[in-house]
């Protein structure tokens, strides 16, 4: 499975991004995968910010709820994060992630870069 993220940028503090991550069409199912977000600040573990599962429930951390929101398109094969209100810490690398433990599956995308200026 081959993730592709975009829709990063360069936004003022208050403003909006979405990104987007399109999973390659393979023999294992986009539907069945939990799909997640992660950010990672230069020298500091990748955390989570986001993920959606199978069946639709969602999770934030508690930094950004009320803030982002996670979706997918199975049909597209695409998770989303919308990002609203956005602050300066929220600027950083952020990822797309693929995963099925059950199959021991745990893919990555390439990392979009979201600068938030204040």
């Amino acid at each position: 499975v081959q993730l592709q993220a975009s829709g990063g940028g360069l936004v003022q503090a208050g403003g909006s991004l979405r990104l987007s991550c399109a999973a390659s069409r393979s023999r294992y199912s986009f539907s069945g995968a939990t799909m997640g977000w992660y950010r990672q600040a230069p020298g500091k573990q990748r955390v989570m910010v986001a993920s959606i599962v199978p069946g639709g429930t969602v999770t934030y951390i508690e930094s950004v709820k009320g803030r982002f929101s996670v979706s997918r398109d199975n049909a597209q094969n695409t998770v989303y994060l919308e990002m609203n209100m956005l602050k300066p810490e929220d600027t950083t690398v952020y990822y797309c992630n693929y995963k099925r433990v059950h199959l021991g599956m745990d893919y990555w995308g390439q990392g979009t870069l979201v600068t938030v200026s204040s």
